[in-house]
Parts: structure tokens; sequence; C-alpha cells
């Protein structure tokens, strides 16, 4: 009796669906854009190499974040062609889709805090921040409208304001957890880095003089268990205690213009980079007090990028220039640069941040072409791919679905990759 039920037992547990790792944020755990995946795709087009394409709703640039079985994504309704247009109608959504097909399984649409920024800039649109999940609820940021909490069938269980300023820009920062809390970046809102109660959406601190600063909280893990959160401002970035938002850090960049890239870490090593001419980049040890820009730099670079982040492996610092379309490999050890080389003139824009898995790294251009080059500090193209006939909309970042990559344009989420 006793050998039936554990025969039982093992046909349920063999029987249970394989799911990949989650990729919960933006730019997956930890916000570092590197998977450890295997068999990741290496070309693709609008007919070839694709294992689904949902149509969507709406416009956006907020990439997709995949937990357990489902994606989610957001996008926005309402907003008629032209300059100057009303925006009585607008609506940001949440959307869920089927992770193995595609399939649209619900939609919660959300009515904007009126009035709203009435253009955005370079149609980045009213959909620019990434959703973060976790096993409960998901996770928005909808600039003015607030922060708001979902369950996993789409309904909303609290929103909170964080701030009521606009931008001509919009407002892109992603919200991404801490422990108990959601992290936000309302730079644009109200100048400020807040928490909120995952559970409530109570405000729980919030750090002032946040400006500039386009970018996702990036959380730093410490030594004895403790975590600094950093935030990359005009000619500063700052260290925050991750749990309570006390200042413990600050940082002078030389950076003189607005942080757009979200900054990543490895082995308490911060690396920063940001501006528009010149463009600058530079590493920090973590963990200082006061101000640290005589003990704790580590390098500065003449070198930067405007909006993508970057990427790191192996002892290498991997971005590109939004504008130049070059690319860049420096040593993150030394700050030494091992390689700058042109992706491709066709690119016209690059507002994707890279991501790396398998040994590859793949840079998206705003039209569809996307380049994929080796993960080693040799220059190297494998392949290069584009979809919506190099004519469409690709302005987010893409997340990886295991092996498979999601991407979206103003018109469709792909899945690239077997089917």
């Amino acid at each position: 009796m006793r050998l039936l039920s554990y025969f039982a037992i093992f046909l349920t547990l063999v029987s249970l669906p394989v799911v990949a790792a989650d990729w919960s944020q933006f730019r997956g755990p930890g916000g570092n854009g590197v998977s450890d995946a295997k068999g990741t795709p290496l070309k693709w087009s609008d007919t070839d190499g694709l294992a689904w394409k949902t149509d969507l709703p709406g416009p956006g640039t907020s990439s997709p974040v995949v937990f357990g079985n489902k994606i989610f994504l957001t996008c926005y309704t309402g907003v008629p062609p032209g300059r100057g247009a009303s925006l009585d109608d607008l609506k940001r959504h949440l959307l869920c889709l089927d992770r193995a097909t595609g399939k649209l399984l619900w939609n919660t649409p959300v009515p904007a805090d009126l009035p709203e920024q009435s253009g955005i800039r370079e149609d980045h649109g009213y959909a620019t921040s990434t959703p973060v999940a976790d096993a409960e609820r998901v996770y928005v940021f909808w600039g003015k409208s607030g922060v708001f909490a979902f369950d996993h069938a789409g309904k909303k269980l609290w929103n909170t304001k964080v701030g009521d300023k606009l931008n001509g820009w919009g407002s892109a920062t992603s919200p991404v957890l801490h422990k108990d809390l959601v992290l936000v970046n309302a730079s644009v809102e109200s100048s400020a880095l807040v928490a909120l109660d995952k559970k409530t959406g109570a405000e729980k601190w919030r750090a002032r003089d946040i400006t500039e600063s386009w970018h996702a909280p990036l959380v730093v893990a410490l030594p004895g268990g403790k975590s600094e959160v950093v935030a990359a401002c005009i000619k500063q970035v700052f260290g925050f205690d991750a749990d309570t938002g006390a200042p413990l850090w600050t940082c002078q960049t030389g950076i003189g213009w607005y942080m757009c890239p979200t900054p990543i870490a490895k082995e308490g090593i911060i690396y920063a980079i940001g501006g528009r001419n010149p463009q600058n980049g530079l590493a920090i040890k973590a963990g200082g007090r006061g101000e640290v820009s005589g003990s704790h730099v580590l390098w500065k670079i003449g070198k930067g990028s405007n909006v993508p982040s970057p990427v790191l492996h192996d002892g290498h610092l991997y971005f590109a220039s939004d504008s130049l379309a070059v690319a860049y490999c420096v040593n993150a050890k030394t700050g030494e640069m091992v390689y700058e080389e042109r992706l491709n003139q066709s690119l016209q824009g690059i507002y994707s941040s890279p991501v790396l898995a398998d040994g590859k790294l793949y840079y998206f251009g705003r039209t569809g072409l996307a380049v994929v080059l080796a993960a080693s500090p040799k220059f190297q193209v494998l392949a290069e791919n584009s979809l919506e006939n190099r004519r469409g909309y690709f302005n987010s970042t893409p997340a990886f679905d295991g092996s498979r990559l999601l991407l979206r344009s103003n018109r469709a989420l792909y899945c690239i990759g077997a089917k």
C-alpha cells in the first residue's frame, strides 16, 4: 500500500509542468539583464523563429514580466492621434497572457488621474514603467495616477499616490521589491524615492531630493544581511538604507545630465553610466558613509549611454550608445576600454537595454532590427534579425521566458524561440 502511495506521488510530480525561472521585474532577477538560460534564439524574422505573436490592445514601452505560467504587461488606450488631443478617455491597462500560448487571459483597464501630460516626447507614451510581480500581487507604477497593486486575477487591491508633477518625457521608472516593500523612484512626480508596504500600499519611508533620475531603484546586498538602495541623479549617485530610507552616502559623478540607465551591481561594486555629451561611466564601491567621491570611486570613463542600461559578464561591462549605435566593452576591474565598435548604421537609435544569455548579447534598435553579439571581449557579430520590416516602434527592453525572448512593440508582443 505504501509503495502504491509513493508511486502515485511520483506520477504526480513527473506530470507537473516544468516552469522556467521567473523574470519578474525590469531586466529580470536583480535588474541586471542576465539569464542563465541555455539554447536562446539566434535567428528570427516576421515569418520564422517565433513561438507566438499576440496583438496588443494599445501601445506602450514597458517590458513584459514573467511569473509562474503568466506574463504581465501594460499598455494604454484612449489617446487620439495628434498633439494637444483630448485625454479624457486615457486608460492604462494591465494585461495578463498565458505563458505557453500568448493568449490574452484578462485585461484590467484603469482610468487616468487627469489632467495628464498633454503630449509625450518621441512617442514614449503613457505606459512606460515595467510591472513587478511576486506570488501574491502585481505592482504597477503609472506616474501621477500612482502605484497600483493587483492580484493575479486582475483585481485592484490598492492604489497609492506618490506625487502629482508631470513631465514632457512622461513617467518611466519601474518599481522593484525589497522584503515587504515596493520601492518607487518618483523623481518626476515628487523628487523622491518612496517605499510602500506591499500588502497595504501605506508609505513606509521617503527619501527626498531625487532629481533628474529616470531609472528603476537598484538594491545592493551588503555584508551582514543589510541592503542599500541606489539612485543615480544628475551629477550625483546616492545610497540609502533599503529598510529605513536613511541616507548613507553620496558620490559626485561629473555627469551633468539626467540619468536614465539603471545602475547594476555585483560583488559590492556599483556600475553607473549616463549623460549625453559627453557620456560618462564609473564604478563605485558600495557600503560607504558620507561623501565617498574620493574614497570609493574605483574608476571613471568618458563613455556611456543616454538611455540603455549596461550588463556585466565575466569581468566585462557591456553597453551601447543610444544615438551612435556603437557597442562598448569595458574591463570592469580597471575601466580600460576593450572594444568600441559600430553595430549597424540601420539601428536608428537604441532605447532597449541589452540582455545576455547563453553566450549571446542582444541589442535591439527602435525600428525592430536586432544585433546579436558574442558575449566576449572580442567583438563578434553572430546574427542580425528584424521584425515588422524595420518599420515598427520597439522601445521596450526584452525579457527572457526561459530560453525564449519576449519582445513588445507598439503593436504586438512577440515570443521569439522554439514553439
